[in-house]
């Protein structure tokens, strides 16, 4: 047996902010980020819309990107003050992630943070709220997704949370909220969704429910990613429809270790943080090479190298043109081509190598590495991001 789940009510399209005006309830926390929302006047409209619901609202703000532990528990603390019937997140990936490790924490004020890191270990939620999530950003899907990722900034670890229970009940995915991104972070989150649903499409628990989900969404990323990135509207509003169906994919799908390398790197190191979209572009061409050594991931990847249309006869000269066109595509959105040249080269050889162990041992333990198409070796791990950061070719 196998589930899908996803949000019961999903408003799409220009204008489906209203849709806010519409929830039932007394009291609603917002949770957002460091501004952008309260600066383009989509927080004062969506405060303006709770308001005409006839809640009471209250605002928890400044979740930091890659929102912390600490983070976490103030703002669950704030909602036990308050004791809002809504949680309504807004913005990137961060507070709406942070608002649903949050709601674990204001419903059951005695978990704690090592109970919930345990894949699908969460006590029932909605004892106290229901949840509504509105995306600013084209890529993290988390609006219809059982994924939060929390970093222990202590420990230098991202924890990928994972549990249907914080699957939440309203998404709202409306495109005048991303088109004011900057083209960086459309490149990076576009790329972030497009890894979403390649590693959904070769998931161990891959199914027909979520198969024609994550190919879709590729073919949309694959033609609107880069013209978004140019400034296109309506390849923008594309964009933030394709990234949720690949979030509708992968939430049912999982991941694998592109993620796994992905959260384990990102807060590792001292010269600062490999930001997730980036480090999932810089790694999946080189996962794919790695997959691509077990048969039915092998034709997977072929299948998706011809849904869009890239040369081939042979599923290896496939899976070559598809890890070929996801370079280019890195290259046409100025993404690095690996860690060693990330951002200027913030990330310290000396320093990467010293920690290789770990964070192969970690990435391997990773909650996304389990759907894998295979499961590496702590060697195997060790090549896979050794390639990564000098951009290397290996045979596996």
């Amino acid at each position: 047996m196998a589930r899908f789940t996803l949000p019961r009510d999903l408003y799409h399209g220009k204008g489906s902010l209203e849709e806010l005006k519409n929830l039932k309830g007394k009291k609603a926390i917002v949770v957002v980020g460091g501004g952008s929302m309260k600066r383009f006047g989509f927080l004062d409209r969506a405060v303006d819309y709770l308001k005409e619901a006839g809640m009471e609202v209250q605002l928890f703000e400044n979740v930091e990107p890659d929102p912390s532990v600490e983070t976490v528990m103030k703002g669950a603390q704030a909602m036990r003050d308050f004791e809002p019937d809504w949680i309504v997140a807004m913005g990137g990936g961060s507070p709406i992630d942070a608002a649903k490790a949050m709601w674990v924490f204001y419903e059951y004020p005695d978990t704690t943070f090592e109970e919930i890191i345990q894949p699908f270990s969460f006590p029932t939620l909605r004892q106290k709220a229901k949840f509504c999530a509105i995306p600013s950003t084209s890529g993290t899907a988390t609006e219809v997704t059982a994924f939060s990722v929390i970093t222990d900034y202590h420990k230098g670890i991202k924890y990928p949370l994972a549990d249907f229970n914080i699957t939440p009940d309203v998404a709202i995915v409306d495109p005048e909220l991303a088109e004011t991104m900057p083209a960086k972070l459309t490149a990076n989150t576009g790329m972030d969704a497009m890894t979403h649903a390649i590693e959904a499409y070769v998931s161990t628990v891959a199914c027909d429910y979520t198969d024609p989900l994550a190919l879709h969404a590729i073919k949309m990323i694959h033609n609107d990613l880069k013209k978004s990135y140019d400034g296109d509207k309506d390849a923008r509003a594309s964009m933030h429809n394709a990234q949720c169906l690949a979030g509708m994919a992968f939430s049912n799908a999982l991941l694998g270790i592109v993620h796994s390398m992905a959260h384990k790197t990102g807060a590792a190191f001292s010269g600062g943080h490999i930001v997730h979209g980036a480090a999932n572009a810089m790694y999946l061409p080189k996962v794919i090479k790695y997959n691509s050594k077990d048969e039915r991931a092998a034709k997977r990847y072929a299948e998706i190298a011809k849904f869009i249309d890239l040369p081939g006869s042979t599923t290896e000269e496939l899976v070559d043109a598809l890890i070929e066109e996801l370079k280019k595509m890195n290259k046409s959105l100025n993404i690095s081509s690996c860690i060693k040249e990330y951002e200027g080269g913030i990330i310290d050889e000396k320093e990467f190598n010293e920690k290789l162990p770990e964070v192969a041992k970690n990435a391997i333990g990773d909650a996304c590495t389990g759907s894998n198409p295979r499961i590496p070796t702590q060697e195997e791990m060790e090549k896979l991001l050794l390639a990564c950061y000098y951009d290397k070719e290996i045979d596996f």
